[in-house]
């Protein structure tokens, strides 16, 4: 799959996850009002970047319009530094920016590891491990929300690292892991994921990989994904 194509699967993903008629232009943002869009929370402002041009959505005409003046100016890469998207936007609370990256399939690089064993969703080890880590890493992975199945490391008969995928649109694999925190640092997540991946890659999918953590894009990119952009949600002041 060419880098162009990956550009373009991701855009349709995106486009359609907006729940309103906009497009990425060829360069600049496309900003709609759109009260369902799952760019971000209800009532806040979405914006998914992806290389030179981006969309947004806002929760009504009067803030779309807003953010149409205020990005006038503003080339899509210019926010993909925190800093400049909070100059952009004057904004009471943001989330992101958060890495945008995508797999084809060519691209997978597997990794080796301890053995990985398949979990149903609901398994009460899964629990034990997020009760291990904090809210917020609990809330950014889900592993609760899972669709597939949960791809899981075990240690001294505990799980220490999980991960698997939501299936969002357009056949594409929403990727989420989890490790425990005194497990970190030593390629745990790499191999449950690679685990998941290939499973979502087996499904003919595209596996898409969201984070704010740099440790968790170095995995992402460790196993192949290639960055294409960033996503940003933000309440206007």
């Amino acid at each position: 799959m060419s880098h162009a194509q990956l550009l373009t699967d991701a855009q349709a993903l995106w486009a359609e996850v907006a729940a309103a008629p906009v497009a990425f232009p060829e360069q600049g943002i496309s900003v709609v009002a759109s009260p369902a869009s799952r760019l971000c929370p209800p009532g806040w402002v979405g914006l998914v970047l992806l290389a030179d041009s981006g969309i947004g959505t806002t929760p009504d005409q009067e803030a779309a319009d807003t953010v149409r003046e205020l990005l006038a100016d503003y080339p899509p890469k210019g926010l993909y530094d925190r800093p400049e998207a909070a100059k952009a936007l004057p904004a009471t609370a943001m989330l992101g920016p958060t890495t945008l990256a995508y797999l084809a399939p060519e691209r997978f690089h597997p990794a080796a590891g301890p053995a990985v064993e398949q979990l149903p969703v609901e398994h009460p080890d899964l629990r034990a491990l997020e009760n291990l880590c904090s809210p917020e890493e609990r809330d950014e992975a889900s592993i609760d929300e899972l669709t597939s199945p949960v791809f899981a490391i075990g240690e001294g008969g505990e799980v220490v690292a999980a991960a698997g995928y939501v299936a969002w649109p357009r056949n594409t694999a929403h990727m989420a892991i989890l490790t425990a925190p005194s497990a970190r640092g030593r390629g745990l997540a790499k191999v449950a994921a690679s685990s998941a991946v290939a499973h979502a890659l087996a499904a003919h999918m595209l596996p898409q990989w969201r984070a704010r953590v740099p440790a968790s894009q170095r995995v992402a990119r460790a196993l192949g994904f290639t960055d294409l952009g960033v996503q940003i949600s933000l309440k206007l002041a």
